[in-house]
């Protein structure tokens, strides 16, 4: 029943994918307002995530200080890999533009799989703490979905293919799902690490990927409406934990 929970979920986040099609043919103007606010929001809800669900289970089950010390390793590992996906990001005029696509794929697909073990990690805890993670990382994927599907257009791939492309990369989720589940399942004794684990994961996502977008915004009835909105996203992951 929870491996169901875990596929159904992150077949559900993978076709966020295919939300790039038709939000790219909406009017720039426009798109930038509702990324803005999907950012906002999403921001919200992961470190509402991290700070009011993940981290409070973890301390029922670990050692408060060690809880602390495998989130902050969590979230320079985030960092690094991160960096290590993204070591041939090109700035030169002589560089390979397609070369370039195919390495935001690669990275695109580690951090699915990443995505979709945290899912399963959490998950396997409880049904609850698992529907509250897919529901943040959701939010978070729409924009970089959106992202992404623009950087393979800007690569030089068709429409028609940087979407299959796209989605394709975003089953990995599936695959981390699955593969997180077994591993959780047959070794039981690190279940309650996985939690310290997602929240620095959730915390350096949206420090470091999403926050900073929203720094970048200076109107200021925009920057209100986003800090609403970011607001907005931390209460509803108290409301799932207040009512789950």
């Amino acid at each position: 029943m929870i491996l169901i929970y875990i596929i159904a979920s992150t077949i559900i986040i993978s076709l966020f994918s295919l939300v790039g099609v038709f939000l790219l043919s909406i009017k720039e103007s426009i798109l930038h307002k509702m990324l803005l606010s999907l950012v906002a929001f999403s921001t919200g809800s992961l470190l509402g995530g991290a700070f009011l669900h993940l981290l409070p289970e973890a301390f029922n089950v670990i050692d408060p200080t060690l809880v602390m010390e495998i989130t902050l390793v969590a979230f320079i590992c985030f960092f690094l890999i991160e960096k290590i996906v993204h070591w041939r990001h090109c700035h030169d005029d002589d560089c390979d533009v397609h070369a370039f696509g195919y390495l935001n794929l690669i990275g695109d697909a580690v951090h699915n799989f990443i995505d979709g073990m945290i899912i399963a990690s959490t998950f396997v805890v409880s049904i609850p703490l698992g529907i509250t993670t897919s529901f943040a990382l959701a939010f978070h994927e729409i924009p970089q979905e959106i992202g992404d599907f623009g950087v393979l257009l800007h690569a030089g791939f068709t429409r028609k293919r940087a979407l299959f492309l796209n989605f394709v990369v975003a089953l990995t989720s599936v695959l981390g799902g699955i593969v997180g589940y077994f591993l959780a399942s047959n070794l039981a004794s690190i279940i309650p690490y996985s939690l310290p684990v997602a929240a620095g994961g959730f915390i350096y996502i949206a420090t470091s990927d999403l926050m900073p977008e929203l720094i970048k915004e200076v109107t200021p009835r925009k920057s209100v409406s986003s800090f609403l909105l970011f607001l907005l996203g931390i209460l509803t992951i108290y409301l799932f934990v207040l009512f789950e």
